[in-house]
């Protein structure tokens, strides 16, 4: 099969440079990168006025599958990928039953195979249960082609269990990536302390709940040496204290989501339930650092921490609601939008944060544009205006506070490994 892409503005990434080419993509990979080619294809794409870039890797999705389908599964959370112009994902392990043995990572990557091909890599649990008691074995774990541990949806409050778990991951060269928020001080809380909660009369989630745990972990990783990833960073301080760690040489990266560059708390006086998600949306202040950690790359990667729940369960009163927003069909306009029409970072940087940086994290041959590299891409048109309505989402879900919202940025094809996997056929 060869994929002939022509006359695109095509995004490298790595050097930063965004040069005119035609892509030629044979048997998966990128075949041939140059100007005016002209060449047999079985498929030829005009991509004039569009840009072509890396395919996005999003390290930080929730499937639901198994045992919370009624959410969302694998197979419409790859088709929910594709129309974002998402091409690999690493799902968290917080099913029914969690991803905490080898058999649970293998039922992942079965499922998987049965989608539309966008590549879905298993996050497998820190601890057996997520309760951040016992251990799990993150060998065998890693044997079935699990790609990083996490409890993720849940702190690990034991700092023995993270300390022990991160020397284990350290031998294994597993990236372990952390939830941080300390228990004793946001359990059932829905939203960040401070004037919304105030107003709501209720009990807030601090903002130092978080930046003690990114403390810790940090702290935990410059001892042991692990390869520590902070997941979801919501607060300037959390993205100061990762500055000074990374400025000290430690082994640690990190991740924010559009959510905590875009919206701030006040997003929950207008859109209730739709606009919790956890840690919860900060302050305009907090909106500053984490757009300033971004620019200077303190912050590496861009994820959705994309959250379904059904109607039913997001129509509870704020307090009973589950945390969580979908973003897997809206990350990149979103991002767009607020960081690359604000002339904030250009698309090189963008990709850099949404495709490169991530793939590295994981250890996924993923993310490049180069020669022989895998044919992962993503199409778009970076001005084209369109209004967010989640009644068009191929997720189950519309669980998200950005509906009717304006943005620009629409991906036209998501390839991946040569094959068009989504088309826009307005």
């Amino acid at each position: 099969m060869k994929l002939l892409i022509k006359n695109g503005r095509v995004v490298h990434p790595v050097t930063g440079t965004v040069l005119l080419q035609d892509i030629l993509a044979e048997n998966g990979r990128v075949g041939l990168l140059e100007h005016g080619l002209d060449c047999e294809a079985d498929q030829v794409i005009d991509a004039g006025g569009l840009m072509v870039a890396p395919g996005l890797v999003d390290m930080h999705v929730h499937l639901r599958d198994p045992g919370l389908t009624y959410k969302e599964d694998i197979i419409t959370g790859c088709r929910a990928a594709a129309r974002g112009g998402v091409t690999s994902m690493a799902c968290m392990a917080n099913t029914s039953p969690t991803v905490d043995c080898p058999e649970q990572v293998r039922y992942v990557l079965d499922r998987a195979r049965q989608a539309n091909g966008v590549g879905v890599y298993p996050v497998a649990a820190l601890s057996k249960g997520l309760r951040g008691e016992e251990p799990t074995d993150a060998e065998a774990l890693r044997r079935a082609g699990a790609v990083a541990l996490s409890d993720d949806g849940s702190n690990v409050d034991n700092a023995n269990l993270m300390r022990d778990v991160l020397i284990r991951a350290r031998q294994l060269e597993m990236p372990v990536l952390c939830h941080c928020e300390d228990t004793s001080m946001v359990a059932g809380r829905a939203v960040n302390e401070g004037s919304v909660s105030r107003q709501l009369w209720l009990e807030g989630r601090p903002a130092i709940a978080e930046e003690i745990m990114v403390m810790r972990d940090a702290m935990l990783a410059e001892e042991t040496g692990a390869r520590v990833h902070i997941c979801h960073v919501s607060t300037a301080r959390s993205v100061e204290i990762i500055r000074k760690m990374k400025k000290k040489g430690v082994s640690i990266t990190c991740e924010t989501c559009p959510q905590y560059f875009t919206l701030t708390e006040d997003e929950v006086l207008r859109e209730g339930a739709l606009a919790r998600v956890n840690p919860p949306l900060r302050t305009q202040k907090d909106v500053q650092g984490i757009i300033a950690g971004l620019r200077d790359g303190t912050i590496d990667a861009i994820a959705t921490d994309h959250a379904p729940h059904s109607p039913e369960e997001k129509a509870r009163p704020l307090s009973r609601a589950p945390s969580g927003m979908i973003g897997l069909e809206t990350s990149l306009a979103l991002t767009l939008t607020q960081l690359y029409h604000t002339k904030k970072m250009d698309i090189p940087a963008i990709f850099r944060h949404m495709s490169t940086n991530p793939a590295e994290i994981l250890h996924l041959a993923r993310g490049r544009m180069s020669l022989g590299a895998v044919a992962d891409l993503v199409i778009f048109d970076p001005d084209e205006a369109w209004t967010i309505d989640p009644e068009q989402f191929a997720s189950k879900a519309r669980n998200t506070p950005f509906a009717g919202r304006t943005v620009k940025g629409r991906v036209k094809y998501t390839v991946v490994k040569g094959e068009v996997i989504y088309r826009d056929d307005r």
